[in-house]
């Protein structure tokens, strides 16, 4: 029985590793801030766990957890409704359908902006991701590399411009194909 429940619980790890940057994507189509996104994924994470024993593994997984982590975003806004911030659950509706409409896109993007990431020179990469790494504040980030604040921005924009055109040629030439 013990082994059954490791094949149970890698399947699950498995396909929540998968999915996870498509659902993170969605769910932070659908909130506010980066902290509300942060904790409804965990509730998410949760909920898919303990409800993973209900999931037929014929089904699509990324759908059933799409349409879980809607649930969630829906009932974490519900209780923040005395924040005259918070989007009503008709407009949060028409944003997860926005989302899942625009979930392939958006992985495409993704998975072409990897690839324009490793035709960079090492350092180029390193400093990219350093620069978009949570926390990671400039003028740090330049100290270390014995640079200006202003240079540092004026590469890190060149080589998003870079990332931008590569993508860009990297999608038209899938849709070509």
């Amino acid at each position: 029985m013990n082994d059954l429940n490791d094949q149970h619980h890698d399947q699950f790890l498995r396909l929540l590793a998968a999915h996870e940057p498509a659902l993170r994507t969605f769910v932070r189509s659908l909130l506010p801030s980066l902290a509300d996104v942060s904790e409804v994924m965990q509730e998410v994470a949760v909920v898919l766990w303990q409800k993973f024993t209900e999931f037929d593994a014929t089904r699509d997984f990324r759908k059933w957890a799409f349409g879980v982590a809607r649930y969630q975003a829906l009932a974490y806004l519900r209780d923040r409704a005395r924040d005259r911030h918070v989007f009503d659950d008709e407009l949060v509706g028409r944003l997860a359908d926005e989302a899942v409409a625009a979930g392939p896109r958006h992985e495409a993007q993704r998975e072409a902006l990897e690839t324009c990431l490793q035709k960079l020179p090492a350092h180029q990469r390193e400093l990219v991701l350093s620069a978009y790494t949570e926390g990671t504040r400039m003028d740090e980030l330049a100290a270390q590399r014995e640079r200006t604040a202003m240079s540092l921005y004026k590469l890190l924009h060149r080589l998003r411009q870079l990332l931008l055109e590569c993508v860009r040629r990297t999608i038209a030439r899938e849709e070509r194909a």
